[in-house]
């Protein structure tokens, strides 16, 4: 009831008694006593409100679990915290949560629920089961105890992170205070890392001594910059006009001493145990079949990757046909443009050639801009739906950039305040070519990770698993079909930027042969290089970071290909299907407007699509 009118009806109440005033008063007529009215009973909730009551709740809960997640989502609640995701309590968390979370969802009758309910209900069980088969003793107990390597540790993350120029956001005192805070956690969490490292020794489960060199010229790295020259002192030197002179002083003093005290001390203390005493225990075979229990992990860790149930034999033998179809590509490339050579010595060539070297970093970050406007130009023919979320192009950080990959996305906030960033790699400018540039922007940038990961957090109809949550295989496939819309675009005429994205696609490829044989058939890491050299115009420089990535994270690098030849396949069935009515910008919708779904999942999706075009 509306106040006004509440107020209304007591006004009438009021002047009806006083019209009454001069009739005579009797007395009242007995009364029988009026038996106290049942409350109304509380109507059930229907399955859908309990689905996303679930869904909410189960979102807070992880929230305060990992506050990291929440800073990068624009949420400041737990912000004085970094979080601690390497301990025994955590696991212990992390595994209950996902077991409440399966038992409250297979209470809610599935049956009572609209398709697309369905839909988020099918992601979330088969997201939450995938969860919690990781933090089961079997598998937990071979990832737990290797908490860092040079390619996925906190000792990369956290700097960039605490920089002023990362996740972290620095526009008050309360967010230059959190930060403070952090650090502390940062050093409790570095100890606990060493800790882990000793019980892995202890079960005779340890990393391999390459990625243990690696992470020790990380920490090298970083431990030589003075404090006042490393990221960690970034925020106190551009500190932002709402801060004044007394606070930036007092600021500038505890930033110096916790980088001097806490976190380089911290840092000292993991470089000397990895140099001193873990890589003397370390394993020299880099693949996991020669760690303890490193096959049952592979075995898993595939098909928690591909979200499908692919065998290492499968993933390995579907790469060897890529690799033989890409490179009768490369060659119909090299007739084209009339090299005499071989394929080998073509693709020598093409690494080589002064006239495909950029000439300096700031060429390198020109000629992505310019892609940039050029791939604007053709978006609107593709997608009916662009993200808010700002795109910024620019070259990682110096001090990690030799670790990196040729280019890797980060995403913005959900509400735009903070850009996407498209990153990539300017060490060792001669490796670079630029016939590689337009499918590293297309994969990274737009349309690829900074489309999909922006349009899924900008969507609030989405319960928030979806939004932000995803598996590699989606992710990935989409930003490398992303680099296939370069054909429909026009920019791989050129046969030389034709021959970039075959050599992004190879590379991907590639990934499938030699993640598996690294970790299930028993490859060397130079025997790893030297494939994907003979096989493509890679340079060593990209080419051995690529390999010494797949030794640090196993399976990871397989979803790529497999992911982008499911959506492929799903794009070529919709066009038999559907023919006339088919429209490239509705089927790209169908693909990114309900976030990061497992393959299975989308592809029952998009066959639904399908039937109800068809039936239209």
């Amino acid at each position: 009831m509306k106040p006004g009118f509440r107020l209304f009806l007591l006004g009438a109440s009021l002047t009806a008694l006083g019209a009454c005033a001069s009739v005579p008063v009797t007395e009242p007529a007995p009364v029988a006593p009026v038996a106290e009215a049942a409350p109304a009973p509380v109507p059930e909730k229907s399955a859908h409100d309990r689905l996303f009551d679930l869904f909410k709740a189960s979102d807070e809960a992880s929230l305060k679990r990992n506050p990291i997640s929440a800073i990068f989502r624009g949420d400041m609640r737990y912000a004085d915290r970094l979080g601690d995701n390497i301990s025994d309590e955590y696991y212990a968390a992390e595994k209950a949560a996902a077991e409440g979370d399966l038992e409250a969802l297979h209470a809610i009758p599935r049956d009572q629920l609209d398709e697309t309910d369905q839909l988020a209900y099918d992601t979330f069980e088969f997201t939450t089961k995938d969860t919690l088969r990781g933090y089961q003793p079997d598998i937990l107990n071979l990832t737990k105890v290797r908490p860092l390597n040079h390619f996925y540790g906190i000792q990369t993350f956290y700097p960039t992170f605490a920089s002023g120029k990362g996740g972290a956001p620095f526009n008050t005192l309360t967010d230059y205070e959190n930060n403070l805070k952090r650090h502390k956690d940062f050093v409790v969490y570095v100890d606990r890392a060493i800790g882990r490292f000793k019980e892995g020794e202890a079960a005779g489960v340890v990393e391999t001594k390459l990625t243990v060199r690696n992470m020790i010229e990380q920490l090298d790295t970083q431990l030589k910059q003075k404090p006042e020259d490393s990221p960690y002192f970034g925020p106190v030197k551009e500190f932002p006009d709402a801060i004044g002179a007394a606070d930036r002083e007092r600021l500038t003093r505890e930033y110096r001493a916790a980088i001097s005290d806490e976190i380089y001390p911290a840092l000292t203390r993991l470089r000397d145990f990895l140099r001193d005493e873990y890589l003397g225990n370390a394993r020299e075979g880099v693949g996991l079949m020669y760690m303890k229990g490193g096959d049952h992990l592979y075995r898993y860790l595939l098909q928690s990757t591909t979200t499908l149930p692919m065998t290492p034999e499968e993933i390995h033998d579907l790469g060897l046909k890529e690799v033989a179809r890409i490179n009768s590509e490369f060659d119909k490339i090299r007739q084209q443009v009339g090299f005499r050579g071989n394929l080998h010595q073509f693709f020598d060539h093409m690494r080589t050639a002064k006239q495909f070297q950029p000439k300096s970093r700031e060429s390198l970050t020109e000629d992505y801009y310019r892609i940039g406007k050029a791939v604007d130009a053709y978006i609107p023919q593709y997608f009916a739906t662009v993200p808010k979320t700002a795109l910024v192009i620019k070259p990682y950080d110096p001090f990690r950039e030799k670790f990196e990959a040729g280019g890797s996305y980060e995403q913005g906030t959900p509400d735009g305040s903070r850009p996407g960033t498209f990153y990539f790699n300017a060490y060792d400018l001669p490796s670079r070519s630029t016939w590689g540039e337009t499918t590293l922007f297309l994969h990274e940038g737009a349309p690829g990770h900074h489309f999909q990961i922006s349009l899924a957090q900008e969507n609030e109809a989405l319960p928030a698993f979806m939004r932000f949550g995803g598996n590699t295989a989606y992710v990935e496939g989409w930003a490398l079909y992303a680099e296939t819309l370069g054909y429909d675009m026009g920019f791989y005429k050129d046969p030389y930027q034709r021959f970039g994205t075959l050599n992004d696609e190879m590379l991907r490829a590639m990934r499938l042969v030699v993640d598996s044989g690294i970790h299930a058939k028993g490859w060397t890491r130079d025997q790893a290089i030297k494939y994907m050299l003979d096989n493509s115009g890679m340079g060593r420089t990209d080419a051995t970071a690529e390999v010494e990535r797949y030794i640090a994270i196993p399976s990871q690098a397989t979803a790529y290909k497999v992911g982008s030849l499911t959506i492929q396949r799903l794009r070529d069935k919709a066009k038999a299907e559907l023919g006339d009515k088919f429209d490239i910008r509705e089927f790209h919708a169908q693909v990114l407007n309900t976030g990061a779904l497992p393959l299975q999942i989308l592809e029952q999706k998009i066959d639904r699509w399908i039937a109800a075009k068809k039936a239209s």
